[in-house]
Order: C-alpha cells, then sequence, then structure tokens
C-alpha cells in the first residue's frame, strides 16, 4: 500500500522537541537574563502566519513587547519597482531575480526600530516578519518555516498573497510566478545566511499547532538523513486532464476535479515529516539539500549544481482523462539568456501503466514547414480552427514499462491512457504550451500558450526517423546475475540524466557513482532495502514510491520484501551521469 505520509525519525533527539505556544513560550522564557530584558528576533519564511504567532505567544508571555518588522521595508511601489523587470508581463514566466532581502528594506526605518529595542528595558522584546534579522542581533533567533506546497494552498484560499504585495485576489499563476522568480529565491538566500546564527527553528505549516526544535537537532537530524534511504512527503493536485488512476491505486480521496499530478519526487516542492519522539514537524525538503549538499549530492553533483537537487520525479495521470498540452521545454541557452536559469528542463516519460489505446505525442513529422505549422499553432491560439495535431507530430502507441526520451526542444504531449512516471531535471515549470486542445483551466481561464517562446527552442530536425533510432526503445542490457538483471534505458545523450531498471527475483548489489540517486518501484508491492554494512535498518518502499538514496551511501542491496518475496519486481533508478 502507497504510504501518503512517510516519516523519517530522528534519533536521540526526543528531549529537543516541543509542541504549542504552552510549551514554546516556557523554552523562550528559559532564555531571559537576569530576568530583566531579552530580545527574540523570529525570522519567518514569506506567508508564515505571524499574527497567529503573537497572539499565541502573548497568552503565554508577560511583558511581551511585539515590534513588526516589516514596517521598515519599502512601501509596495517602491517594491515593485525594484522586482518588475524580474517579474515581466507574462501571466507565466519572468527572469530569476538576484535580489537580497536588504535590498527591499529602509535603513533609515531599520535604525529607528533599533532605537526602539534599545529603548526597552525589561521583559521580552520580540522581532518579527520576513527580514527580521536584518533589525537586531537578538539574544535568540527563531526560523519559522513552511512548506512550498503549504504557501500554495495559502495563495489559492486568498489567505495570503505575496510579500507586501497585497495581492490576495490576484490570478494563482502570477502570485506563483511572483514566488517562484524572486520572493522565494530572496527567502531561501535569507535562509542560507542564517544557518549558522540559528537557535530553534518553528516548523508554521499546521494552523495553531506549532512544532519547536532547537537547530541543534535539526542540524543532528539533518546528517542522519544522509545515512539512510528515505522519501519525500508526496502531495496531488487535481487538473483540467487529471486521469483516475492516482485517486484509485494510491488510495486518495476522491475531489472535485480528476488528480492530474503526483508529486513525491521533488525536494524544492516536497517536505519531510521528520519525528522528534511523539513530535512529528514538517519542513521544506530543500533544507536538506541546503545543509547537507555534499553527503546529499556527491561531491561531483555538488560541484556542477550547487546545493541544488537536479532530478525530479512525478506523476502525470490521464487515465480516463485527457491530452496534456502539446508542448516543449526550452534549450539550454535559451533558458540561460531569457529567464537566467542555469540548465533546462530535459525529461523522459517512463510508462507506468497505460489503457491499450494509450499514446504519447513526440517529435514531428518528416517533412514539415515550420512557418506553415506555427501559422496553425497561431490560428488555434486564436480560436478560429483546432491545431491539426497528427498533421505535424509523430503518434506513438504507449504500454506498461516503454520509456520515452525527451531532450529538450522535441515537441511532446502525453495523450489520453497513460500513467507517466515522469523523470525529469529540476526546473519544471518550463513548459511552453503550443496547444491546449482548445479547453479553459480549472479557474475557468484558457490556459496560457507561448507559441513565441516555443517558435524559438522547437528543434525542428527531430522528425520521425531521428525520434525513433534516438528516443523511442532505447533498452540494452547492462549486466545480469542469479535471479536479476541490469538494463540501460536513457536519458539521450543530450540529457545529464542516466536511468538504469533492475528485473529481480533475488537480491540485488547496487553501488554508490558519486551521485544522489533517486529510485521508484515500477512493478511488484513490495522491496526492502538494506545495508550490507549495517549503515541504515532495513527501509520498505511499495508500489510506485519514489525514494531517494545519498550520495553517502557507497553499497546497499534491494530485495523483493512481504507478499512480492520470490516474484519478479522492477525499480528505475537515475543518476547523474560522471
Amino acid at each position: 500500500m502507497y504510504n501518503k505520509e512517510p516519516s523519517i525519525e530522528i534519533l536521540g533527539r526526543e528531549q529537543d522537541a516541543y509542541r504549542g505556544y504552552a510549551d514554546i513560550a516556557k523554552v523562550l522564557q528559559k532564555k531571559m537574563k537576569n530576568n530583566r530584558k531579552t530580545v527574540i528576533v523570529i525570522e519567518c519564511y514569506p506567508a508564515v502566519r505571524q499574527q497567529e504567532i503573537i497572539v499565541g505567544l502573548k497568552a503565554y508571555l508577560q511583558l511581551l513587547t511585539v515590534i513588526d518588522v516589516e514596517a521598515a521595508a519599502l512601501n509596495t511601489v517602491e517594491m515593485n519597482h525594484k522586482v518588475e523587470r524580474f517579474l515581466t508581463d507574462d501571466r507565466v514566466f519572468g527572469y530569476m531575480s538576484p535580489l537580497h532581502i536588504e535590498e527591499l528594506y529602509d535603513l533609515q526605518k531599520l535604525a529607528m526600530l533599533r532605537e526602539q529595542v534599545e529603548a526597552v528595558t525589561e521583559g521580552i522584546v520580540i522581532l518579527i516578519g520576513f527580514g527580521a534579522s536584518l533589525a537586531y542581533t537578538g539574544d535568540m533567533l527563531v526560523y519559522a518555516d513552511l512548506t512550498r506546497w503549504e504557501i500554495q494552498l495559502r495563495y489559492r484560499s486568498k489567505e495570503f498573497g505575496n510579500w507586501l504585495a497585497y495581492n490576495e485576489d490576484e490570478d494563482m499563476l502570477r502570485k506563483y510566478k511572483r514566488g517562484y522568480f524572486y520572493e522565494w529565491r530572496m527567502a531561501d538566500r535569507l535562509k542560507r545566511s542564517l544557518f549558522k546564527q540559528i537557535d530553534y527553528y518553528l516548523d508554521t505549516n499546521k494552523q495553531n499547532d506549532p512544532k519547536l526544535v532547537s537547530w541543534e537537532a535539526i542540524l543532528d537530524g539533518m546528517e542522519q538523513i544522509t545515512r539512510r534511504p528515505f522519501r519525500l512527503v508526496p502531495y496531488f493536485d487535481p487538473g483540467v486532464w487529471g486521469g483516475n488512476w492516482l485517486q484509485e491505486k494510491l488510495s486518495l480521496p476522491p475531489k472535485e476535479h480528476p488528480y492530474a499530478w503526483g508529486f513525491d519526487g521533488v525536494p524544492e516542492e516536497n517536505s519531510l515529516y521528520l519525528d522528534f519522539g511523539p513530535i512529528q514537524m514538517e519542513m521544506p525538503a530543500i533544507n536538506l539539500v541546503f545543509l547537507q549538499p555534499k553527503a546529499l549530492l556527491g561531491e561531483r553533483v555538488y560541484a556542477r549544481f550547487g546545493a541544488e537537487f537536479p532530478i525530479r520525479f512525478d506523476f502525470l495521470d490521464t487515465i480516463g482523462g485527457q491530452p496534456l498540452s502539446l508542448q516543449v521545454h526550452p534549450t539550454t541557452d535559451y533558458i540561460q539568456t531569457r529567464f537566467g536559469m542555469s540548465y533546462t528542463q530535459d525529461e523522459s516519460y517512463y510508462i507506468l501503466d497505460a489503457m491499450p489505446d494509450a499514446e504519447v505525442y513526440l517529435g514531428l513529422k518528416e517533412g514539415v514547414v515550420p512557418e506553415q505549422m506555427l501559422e496553425d499553432l497561431r490560428i488555434a491560439e486564436r480560436g478560429d480552427s483546432p491545431f491539426p495535431t497528427s498533421k505535424y507530430v509523430n503518434v506513438f502507441s504507449a504500454k506498461k514499462h516503454d520509456h520515452f526520451l525527451i531532450p529538450a526542444g522535441t515537441i511532446h504531449s502525453s495523450g489520453s491512457g497513460c500513467m507517466v512516471l515522469e523523470i525529469s531535471a529540476t526546473p519544471y515549470i518550463f513548459t511552453f504550451k503550443l496547444w491546449d486542445w482548445d479547453r479553459l483551466g480549472l479557474d475557468g481561464k484558457p490556459r496560457p500558450v507561448h507559441i513565441k517562446h516555443g517558435a524559438e527552442v522547437i528543434q525542428w530536425d527531430r522528425t520521425t526517423a531521428w525520434v525513433e533510432q534516438e528516443l523511442i526503445g532505447q533498452v540494452e542490457q547492462v549486466t545480469e546475475g542469479g535471479g536479476w538483471r541490469e538494463e540501460r534505458t536513457g536519458l539521450h545523450e543530450y540529457e545529464f540524466i542516466e536511468t538504469r531498471r533492475f528485473w529481480f527475483s533475488e537480491p540485488v548489489l547496487h553501488v554508490g557513482n558519486g551521485s544522489v540517486q533517486m529510485l521508484n518501484l515500477v512493478e511488484g508491492d513490495e522491496a526492502v532495502v538494506e545495508s550490507p554494512d549495517g549503515m541504515f535498518d532495513p527501509f520498505v518502499v511499495h508500489y510506485a514510491e519514489t525514494f531517494i538514496i545519498p550520495a553517502s551511501i557507497e553499497r546497499y542491496v534491494i530485495r523483493p520484501g512481504g507478499t512480492s518475496t520470490g516474484q519478479t519486481l522492477a525499480i528505475i533508478k537515475a543518476f547523474v551521469k560522471g
């Protein structure tokens, strides 16, 4: 049974975790200096419920002075003027902002806040906000955090807009864009700069249910995770083309609209559940990447990508649903020059399951005239006539365990009837939709298409013969042993990710290769990952679960487990090529 709430036990740190404002207040009070005056800085990620924290602590702390540091930030007009060139007029795409939080604050106003702190002679002074650490070096620094998915949910509910933008009612795509290209980048820079100063980490994901953990325990926990296999906390999202496979096979709760996406292998978006004894806290998985990049990613991968997780696994469900948009991803040169990204979204479709009539669109037909095709796309965009997809784009039948390779610049789409495990590079929002089958999004608005961008990156020479030779059926046996065999399934030589598939009915020894490895059990009910030298406890994975093997694990064994014992299973493994 697919585990929708995987958690990681952090050993030996139960005493370092606290739950609820009453217990958190007790911890903060213990830090009072000579029972006179203590300054506590609560640095917040954007979209943290700051007012909840203030109200929660005020109920238990006496002589409390609260200072809203964001009052010293630039006003909205000034802020928008600084960031508008990075956001552009496009509904979806911007340019990666290099801004730091210091550039969005008024130095004179910060100085006035410091004077205000100095004027207090006794009790607890709390400075709170995104940028609070700029105002004062207090006696204690608490970092209040939340996950990327929770931020999106607060955007959608209109509880929050972007930081000091007062745009709660704005289009969700534009709010996400402002977060992705500007706000979250700036917040992550600030967070990383504070790693040597934080005293406590505050999980604010669940309303009125805060968890406080000592920073020493967080650091220890991150190190523990890099010595074992682990899973991220998945989440699932409805979409206009969604199917029924995810809901039925993974026992997801019914939604008004069918699930289209499943994210269980995207550290920038997913989270981690950490168990400190009876207290479970949630934190963004990207924190692990920031804090343990070498042990997690490997020295070679870290040297190439920095503290960024370059591999991404996710689900695309069109079984009983509709096709994805016809789309293309930017080339490396285009994504660097137009969006400020260092690498692009190369990807592949691994067919986890399929209906008998399942299809994948991939590459162009022979003899396509670029300008004629682009004109037909423009006509379709205007709504004058549907785009004749089959006239221009190859359509291939798809069956379970097929693997279609999609280097950037290749036109593609999953047709209906496919359950896709998408294996790709991480910059996942850079999809140029060319044709969306004349449909509206769940918000009732036309889903944006980007024919102008697409025209700049479509590789017109990737036609039928090349696609069949280079991108389909690229399976070759690498090696085999008693009860197992290893196959190379891709990716294409243009892509930096390598994938290997293992079929096994007996235990298989896997050897590290200097890269973090991301895997998914694509056949069979249950497998067990074990350490031949006792480095970690046995780790159980179930069908369709994505899991991560840190680079620091040099050897591990995978065998059939539970009801799958004696059966033939399969896993797909992805890593960065050497």
